[in-house]
């Protein structure tokens, strides 16, 4: 990415941005190519963002059709029917984006994610997964780490008014100012396999409840061969004794896991558009951070409530073992 300079019209069109990070950092982005698998409405507001931002490219991989839950929070879907009939998600959402910034090179790749060999993802600089499964999540993040290259991992989920970000930048260099200095920095990112995998009783008490409830139903979909959001009231006993063989077998008490939390995570599966837009501005604004190399990045979690409006980082990885 560190190639040509600005063009003489990326330069005028990217003025303010460019003031604002500098036109190093724009470079970066413009030369900087986008994977993004599963486009709702969190991540239709993380692609909105990256592309007016100015990334090099973006390819949309969903293949799903429309329905009433994308309708809702998915504004890059136009509500007339006849313009998305016969066309997937990413289809829509392409053609939409397109119009958002001319500039930038938005296409579809059709086909099973997981099912990519390693090379496929060498091509980008940045893989982001929406409301993937467990096994997709481990799988993809493990084959960008075995790239000679590194590639920037994020999942995002969003379910009811509740989200959660994951990022894994591998061993990542970055600046940022401290006393108007600018400080080289170096923080090593543990990968998604390690992060779920920690165990629950070193962790301290103060952490977001939504990293505990959010492996749970993760654990639950598996279990079940659920896809995201398949779920109602009715799987509310699964998802408890599921929640307490957890607990037991990381022997702390079922209190760690909320249940009114984990039947909110169920049975909300349409998602708030306005946690939306918050949650998809804050994936947006990590990636942009990370291509540009430029600010501190977050390490390793982030969570949103909009019932109580709150947003919070975590770092969740085997120091807490240590």
């Amino acid at each position: 990415m560190d190639g040509e300079e600005l063009t003489e019209q990326e330069t005028a069109l990217y003025d303010r941005q460019i003031r604002v990070w500098g036109a190093n950092a724009q470079r970066r982005l413009t030369k900087s190519h986008i994977l993004v698998s599963g486009i709702k409405g969190t991540v239709a507001e993380f692609c909105k963002n990256i592309v007016l931002a100015g990334v090099g490219s973006v390819t949309l991989m969903d293949d799903s059709l429309v329905n009433e839950e994308a309708l809702n929070a998915n504004f890059l879907i136009p509500p007339d029917e006849n313009a998305y009939r016969g066309k997937t998600v990413a289809e829509i959402c392409c053609d939409s984006l397109k119009d958002f910034n001319p500039m930038v090179l938005v296409s579809v790749e059709k086909g099973d994610l997981s099912a990519r060999s390693t090379e496929f993802f060498e091509k980008f600089d940045v893989v982001v997964i929406g409301y993937g499964s467990l096994a997709t999540k481990k799988a993809v993040n493990e084959k960008c780490r075995k790239l000679s290259k590194r590639v920037a991992f994020y999942t995002v989920d969003c379910r009811d008014s509740c989200g959660e970000i994951f990022v894994d930048l591998q061993d990542y260099k970055y600046t940022k100012k401290k006393l108007e200095e600018k400080v080289e920095c170096e923080l090593n990112f543990p990968s998604f396999q390690e992060a779920v995998s920690v165990p629950w009783k070193p962790i301290p008490r103060r952490t977001a409840k939504l990293y505990f409830a959010m492996r749970v139903i993760e654990v639950f979909e598996e279990n079940e061969g659920r896809k995201h959001g398949q779920c109602s009231l009715l799987d509310l006993p699964t998802v408890l004794e599921i929640k307490k063989k957890l607990c037991e077998a990381n022997t702390v008490s079922e209190s760690h896991v909320p249940d009114s939390l984990l039947e909110r995570l169920i049975t909300g599966t349409i998602e708030f558009p306005p946690a939306c837009a918050i949650v998809g501005g804050i994936l947006a604004q990590e990636v942009i951070k990370a291509v540009s190399g430029k600010g501190e990045p977050l390490n390793n979690f982030f969570y949103y409530d909009a019932q109580d409006g709150k947003g919070v980082m975590e770092n969740i990885s085997n120091s807490f073992t240590s």
